[in-house]
């Protein structure tokens, strides 16, 4: 008999070293030289002077943490006047904060489904959503990616009285764009309700960044719901679920992750408030983002975005993170997906556009990509 529980442990780590699945923890520098590609830092706010201020402030009034649950003692008034102004911005009923982005879409799924009921889900969905899927106590069918054909067919077919419809609005390793407008066609169609990730989509589609639910001209529809992360465009950390009272009323009651989860940081909500407000002072921003991806896609010669994010699919996860490395080196970080984030043979490259690249970081992206990428696609390489 094994004397050690943990030998197995030894096993993995090995098959994972040979495969290229490997993951290093690198921790970064307060400042840094490097070109930034890899955050998700799309409208540049993290270091916005307003934004710091913001957090600041927050945190100077309300001290280094919320003390609570949002139920007890969590809940702020910052974390009310955020509420009501992200749901504003987007165009919903009314919004809930938690403390991520994570936590909102386990929590609001979980609590809008349960036994008795049916959750259709992307197959291109974020882990997030998947995670909640298996928690949910549902039954869950798996829909191809954007397809609304099978979506209607499997609501069409249900016994269950209940169902929900779950689907990024950007979805995260691609960059592309769910079917909103035929989504909500068909789960209104067959009385179902629709949830939007727009995590990577407030801040870049959309009016002045409103996301790609109002850009769609869906907004304010009660039989849809958006959750969304503070930690990208808002440059801070939570997450939201913004919709019907309804809803923010029965998560309130019923979501475990709010319940029982301490309430977000007063820094976090001081620093998202400050980022919103900037947004709607330069809402030109989120333009930006979109010509800086599109420069960035030219570069590495795929094709034209629809979102912050750029992939650059390179096949095996050995060959990704061996770009990735060699970018990382000289002064590029990027972003590596390997499996089990994208499936197998489709290691990538993921780029992620920021609305505050300059022209001289853009020729830098230029000559290093330019390099990188003709020696990870097997070809010479060739001015950008």
């Amino acid at each position: 008999m094994n004397t050690d529980p943990l030998s197995w442990l030894d096993e993995r780590a090995a098959e994972r070293v040979d495969a290229g699945l490997h993951r290093d923890l690198r921790p970064r520098a307060a400042l840094s030289a490097s070109i930034d590609l890899a955050s998700n830092d799309y409208l540049g706010l993290s270091r916005h002077p307003e934004v710091v201020a913001g957090a600041a402030d927050s945190l100077r009034r309300w001290g280094t943490g919320s003390t609570g649950s949002r139920l007890v003692t969590g809940t702020t008034a910052e974390h009310a006047e955020l509420e009501v102004e992200l749901a504003e911005f987007v165009g919903a009923r009314s919004g809930l904060v938690f403390a991520s982005g994570y936590a909102a879409n386990l929590g609001a799924v979980t609590a809008l489904s349960g036994r008795g009921s049916l959750v259709v889900s992307d197959a291109g969905s974020h882990a997030s959503l998947v995670d909640a899927c298996r928690l949910s106590r549902a039954r869950v069918e798996i829909a191809p990616h954007r397809d609304v054909e099978a979506v209607d067919r499997i609501l069409a077919a249900r016994t269950e009285e209940r169902a929900l419809v779950l689907t990024d609005s950007v979805f995260s390793a691609d960059g592309d764009l769910a079917p909103l407008a035929e989504l909500h066609r068909v789960t209104r169609a067959n009385g179902a309700l629709l949830l939007v990730d727009e995590a990577h989509g407030i801040g870049v589609r959309g009016t002045g960044g409103r996301g790609l639910v109002h850009e769609v001209g869906l907004a304010g529809e009660p039989d849809l719901i958006i959750t969304a992360t503070l930690s990208k465009a808002f440059a801070a950390q939570g997450g939201a679920v913004l919709g019907d009272e309804r809803v923010r009323a029965h998560l309130i009651d019923t979501a475990r992750t709010f319940i029982f989860d301490t309430g977000l940081a007063p820094a976090a909500v001081g620093a998202a408030r400050a980022a919103l407000r900037v947004l709607r002072a330069h809402p030109d921003m989120a333009g930006r983002v979109l010509a800086r991806a599109a420069e960035i896609a030219r570069i590495a010669d795929v094709g034209q975005p629809d979102s912050a994010v750029v992939s650059v699919v390179l096949g095996a996860a050995a060959v990704a993170d061996a770009a990735a490395r060699e970018c990382r080196a000289r002064g590029l970080e990027v972003g590596c997906f390997r499996p089990p984030s994208v499936p197998e043979g489709t290691s990538r490259l993921r780029l992620t556009a920021r609305a505050d690249l300059t022209p001289a970081e853009l020729d830098t992206i230029a000559d290093v990509l330019g390099d990188v990428l003709a020696k990870a696609r097997g070809v010479d390489a060739v001015p950008a």
